[in-house]
């Protein structure tokens, strides 16, 4: 996944700021009041280097949905937790990930992740495909949790009618190709 991302710190977090940007390939930005409306605008991932309840309070009012918002991961001064608040399957825990080659200790919540299992936006990412019809994933990553649960891979030319709770991945032009084989924990 490539993520233009954006790390956000106070003056006196400067330090660690810029440590996460080098490390991520990010760019440094001072905070101040509003700031997060630009932010949403121009990055997909977004580190704020202080208190998980600043950045919840600043990014509220900008908050769309998850396929739109840039995932957002909050860690502290020293550098200690990495936690993704918004976005974990859309590179926030990648980049929680990321942050723990620097000694963090990535908190992630995402059910899928934390049982092991594949989640949708994960195996599309994998296979080089968009989900289609993204309301799916809800269903569709609660059955990968508590049941095994089928990939098919159909081509074309064909007519397929699903029901809501059946996700559909359809391959990117330009993304590469994986088997289905080649991806853990699904059939």
């Amino acid at each position: 996944m490539d993520l233009k991302i954006a790390v956000v710190t106070f003056e006196r977090n400067r330090d660690a700021a810029d440590k996460l940007a080098k490390h991520l390939g990010g760019q440094v930005i001072l905070y101040e009041k509003g700031i997060f409306k630009d932010i949403f605008s121009n990055f997909n991932a977004v580190v704020a280097v202080f208190a998980t309840g600043i950045a919840v309070r600043e990014i509220a009012p900008y908050l769309g949905s998850k396929w739109e918002d840039p995932a957002l991961i909050v860690t502290d001064s020293g550098l200690n937790f990495a936690i993704p608040v918004l976005g974990g399957h859309h590179g926030g825990n990648e980049v929680a990930r990321r942050i723990a080659e620097l000694g963090a200790i990535p908190v992630i919540t995402t059910a899928t992740e934390v049982h092991h299992k594949p989640s949708v936006e994960g195996i599309a990412e994998k296979i080089g495909c968009e989900v289609r019809n993204r309301r799916s994933t809800i269903a569709v990553n609660c059955a990968l949790l508590d049941q095994e649960t089928e990939v098919l891979e159909v081509k074309g030319p064909k007519i397929i009618i699903v029901d809501e709770n059946v996700s559909v991945l359809v391959k990117k032009k330009d993304g590469t190709q994986v088997t289905l084989d080649e991806i853990d924990g699904i059939k």
